[in-house]
């Protein structure tokens, strides 16, 4: 039965009488997937004439089975035997072996940590730091259950209402979704604690003059979260590979990527609001007060010091764990689909897991002997490019794993070669491509963001004489530019890994090219514990120099002969703070590399999901591929529409940070004592960390559920319509996302020269670069790097809202799908609208306050003891001790 989905008729047509590999009716029973097929046209929303499709698909025994990707079965991976008659399950039962190691490394690493030497002050502000961001994870923990209930909702509706899974069934779906979510939640935790030892251990160790412990310090604490992360989410893949049965596999897995992805989204967006709301209420002080960087007089900082690690380690710990889930369920899918041979299936799938488990080893080993190279080069030095050593990881890493993985897909694939026609070098060669992008893309970003770079040093340049103005410009310049030498390394490592593809692999699967580059992103992740330690060093090196200055242990009374007496050295406080800022810059330099890599690997990995909603749609490429195509208006829509999506989503973003930082500078002002105090209260730090976690979860919620509700109004649109918009927002994504985070990266350290290389604090330079570096933070911490979990978990989830849509209309429920989609996309459209006007600053120029929203009663800002500072549109006195003292300043400073 196939329907015309531009006439709505209905014919009979005569199977293919040589069915491609692996799409054959027989085949089709054994997977019990969804057939999809085009249904009638439908007016819906604005007008849009569009078709939902329908869905079955024969099961075993010949009846209507629905459920997509959760009724995969898994085949039996004790078929396989490699490296002499070793069993798969053997084989993997060693990788999880290798992931309790990676987890130990990380205990380890944790406690030799807490037992480094740390100045009791130092000690006192990171336990504090660690303190605030506890607070702010536990409400983030409470917030996502309450986002879970809407995945939840879809998840029984669908399943237990429309495809009749045994509520058994539906419970495992659902359990697996908190799971994915807790283990976001826990390497997320994890990582903060152990940053926030690290920080102020580094700012110690940077006392006795000695530039290798400030660098190995934050590497370890970076490794030891990249280590456990990978293990963690390896782990709990296995288990469910190796311990559930087969049948109930597939909705494990579903679940589990459903979970760490809304995870994910939740954690990046809300602490990328955080971390820049923070960021720039402290940073602006500076330029209003000109008080030094980290003043411990400004509440502001402990909130930026909270923001470094709810936006630079819960962010992105959350996101990799998510990233290298979702990689590994999209292509344990590809392998059940468009694999025929069960045999092959399981051996392919048996390759995945080992090759990922002998990457972890590749990672560690790497790292082992790329710090004794670095403990022996720079153990008696001074000075050190802080940058050296984190590339020769990088690359190394990269080297290793390369050689690794051709030895492994050897040892796994190689007596295959009968059947593949070398099948195990072309495979291995596909995934290196990833793994070399994992370096080769670093090298890249450094070129438009390192300190040394030419185009940061033009940003600087361009500020001496045209200030906040030509500095943005420079800026914009070099993120435009690198999103060209990234987006085409991307295409030409994806274009190599296709021409590898075509060389055979079609002999084994349908759609080769689509695996190569599921591969691809998989390489990408192949050396993701060293990736994630890169860009860990980042919050780590910042936090130790804000913990260095708020300890104010340069002016304890007999500090020098305490620490002389307790420690062994002298301390050399210019030569430490010297070293601590080198240090920050070269962590900006890394934390900006491994965002291309993240979103990189979303926007590559994205192909393969989106391939498994085409295979249900097109009979397993048999019937309605003509609606692939510009000639299917609908499909064309979709990929205007996403567009539209990814601009709203940066806008959005932004106004939530742009909203959050006016009323923590607004409280900051009205707060800060410049006179007759040492530092900022504890009460109004925290008040400054409340006025950020407040904003970030309301900036989070409206776009979270505007999102929610566009995946299901465009999957209930019209099936194809569906696919383009989602391959419409990975590639807007990805030039989207490098565009923002290298011009962001340029800014931000184009500040650090002139802070370290130029020693122009204070400076009308300084202060353009300020204002440079404030606009990059939203551009680079918050819209740029929540682009990847919005298009991972729009795909996913957009998976279950299009099976959902053809069962509704399998079911005779047509008209039900239209209205629901007119619903949905009026119901995404009122948050699209609420991201702005319910979040603006508000007001007329000049007037200093909010206009109130209809029906709302206008909030005064309140001080830390919970009186209010000030009505809306009132004069501040300008704290003494400032610029001008005593004078009166509106809310914008003047």
């Amino acid at each position: 039965m196939n329907t015309d989905v531009r006439t709505g008729t209905t014919t009979t047509s005569p199977a293919p009488a040589e069915p491609p590999r692996g799409t054959g009716p027989g085949r089709r029973r054994r997977r019990r997937r969804v057939a999809l097929a085009g249904a009638g046209p439908a007016a819906v929303v604005a007008s849009l004439a569009g078709c939902a499709a329908s869905g079955t698909a024969s099961g075993a025994d010949g009846g209507a089975v629905h459920g997509g990707e959760a009724s995969l079965v898994l085949p039996d991976l004790g078929a396989v035997s490699a490296l002499g008659g070793v069993s798969g399950r053997l084989l993997l039962v060693v990788g999880l072996l290798v992931c309790v190691l990676g987890l130990a490394f990380g205990v380890a690493t944790y406690v030799q940590l807490r037992r480094l030497p740390v100045h009791a002050a130092m000690r006192e502000i990171s336990e504090l730091i660690y303190s605030t961001c506890r607070t702010y994870l536990t409400q983030q923990g409470r917030f996502l259950l309450l986002l879970w209930v809407f995945i939840a909702a879809v998840v029984v509706v669908y399943y237990r209402a429309l495809v009749g899974f045994e509520w058994g069934r539906v419970a495992t779906i659902i359990a697996f979704s908190l799971l994915g979510i807790a283990g976001s939640y826990a390497v997320a935790w994890f990582g903060i604690r152990v940053n926030t030892l690290a920080n102020s251990r580094t700012a110690f160790a940077s006392l006795a003059g000695r530039p290798l412990p400030v660098h190995r310090i934050p590497l370890q604490s970076g490794m030891s979260i990249g280590m456990v992360l990978i293990s963690l989410e390896l782990l709990m893949m296995l288990v469910i590979l190796l311990f559930l049965p087969a049948d109930v596999a597939g909705a494990c897995f579903i679940g589990f990527a459903v979970g760490e992805s809304l995870g994910a989204s939740a954690l990046r967006i809300a602490g990328g609001i955080f971390t820049k709301i923070a960021d720039i209420g402290s940073d602006l002080m500076k330029i209003v007060f000109k008080i030094k960087e980290d003043d411990a007089r400004n509440p502001g900082v402990i909130a930026d010091c909270t923001g470094d690690n709810a936006g630079d380690s819960v962010g992105p710990s959350a996101d990799g764990f998510e990233t290298y889930g979702v990689t590994g369920v999209a292509l344990v899918t590809f392998v059940l689909l468009a694999v025929d041979d069960p045999v092959m299936q399981a051996t392919l799938l048996v390759w995945l897991f080992v090759v990922r488990a002998v990457m972890v080893i590749a990672s560690a080993l790497s790292y082992l002997a790329n710090d004794a190279w670095t403990r022996r080069r720079y153990a008696a030095t001074e000075r050190m490019d802080f940058e050296k050593p984190l590339t020769s990881l990088v690359w190394l890493t990269s080297v290793v794993s390369i050689a690794l993985t051709y030895l492994t897909t050897w040892a796994v694939l190689g007596h295959l070669d009968d059947a593949g026609g070398g099948l195990w070098w072309k495979v291995a060669t596909i995934i290196s491509c990833g793994t070399l992008a994992g370096a080769l893309i670093p090298e890249l970003v450094k070129v438009f963001t390192s300190t040394s770079s030419r185009h940061v040093r033009e940003v600087v340049t361009s500020s001496r004489e045209g200030g906040p103005s030509l500095n943005i410009l420079s800026g914009l310049v070099a993120g435009n530019v690198s999103a060209y030498w990234l987006g085409m390394t991307v295409v030409g490592l994806m274009g190599g890994a296709y021409l590898i593809s075509e060389q055979g692999l079609d002999q084994v699967m349908i759609a080769p090219a689509v695996f190569a580059f599921g591969l691809v992103a998989f390489g990408f992740l192949g050396m993701g514990p060293v990736t994630i330690a890169v860009d860990s060093y980042g919050p780590v090196t910042d936090n130790a120099q804000s913990v260095y200055e708020l300890s104010l242990v340069e002016e304890l009374p007999g500090a020098a002969a305490q620490i002389e007496a307790e420690h062994g050295f002298t301390p050399r406080w210019e030569h430490a703070k010297r070293m601590l800022e080198e240090n920050d810059g070269a962590g900006n330099t890394f934390k900006a590399t491994a965002k291309p890599v993240l979103i990189g690997t979303a926007v590559v990995g994205a192909t393969t999901m989106i391939f498994s909603i085409i295979m249900a749609l097109t009979h397993g490429l048999t019937t309605g591929l003509e609606n692939l195509s510009l000639l299917h208006p609908p499909f064309l829509l979709g990929l205007v529409t996403g567009g539209a999506m990814i601009f709203w989503f940066t806008g959005a973003s932004i106004q939530a940070v742009t909203t959050g930082a006016y009323r923590a500078v607004e409280f900051i002002k009205a707060t800060i004592r410049l006179d007759g105090t040492e530092r900022a209260s504890e009460a109004d730090s925290r008040r400054v960390v409340e006025i950020c976690t407040q904003y970030a979860q309301r900036g989070m919620l409206t776009m979270f559920l505007a999102i929610f509700f566009a995946t299901l109004a465009f999957a209930f649109v019209e099936p194809y319509f569906f696919i383009g918009y989602l391959i419409s927002i990975a590639v807007f994504g990805l030039y989207q996302a490098i565009f923002m985070a290298n011009a962001g990266g340029a800014w931000d350290n184009a500040k650090k020269i002139v802070e370290v290389d130029l020693h122009a604090k204070g400076t009308a330079l300084h202060d353009a670069t300020i204002v440079g570096d404030t606009v990059g933070d939203p551009y680079k911490d918050t819209s740029s790097v929540a682009l990847n979990p919005v298009i991972k978990f729009t795909t996913l989830f957009g998976l279950l809202a299009v099976e959902l849509a053809v069962s509704l209309v399998d079911d005779g429920r047509g008209t039900l799908v239209r209205v629901l989609a007119a619903v949905f996309f009026v119901a995404s459209a009122v948050f699209v609208h609420r991201s702005f006007y319910a979040m603006r600053i508000g007001g007329q120029p000049g007037d200093g306050g909010e206009a109130a929203e209809p029906g709302e009663p206008a909030e005064p800002v309140v001080s830390a003891d919970g009186g209010p500072v000030r009505d809306r549109g009132d004069v501040l006195p300008r704290p003494a001790g400032g610029a001008d003292d005593g004078a009166l300043v509106d809310t914008e400073g003047r």
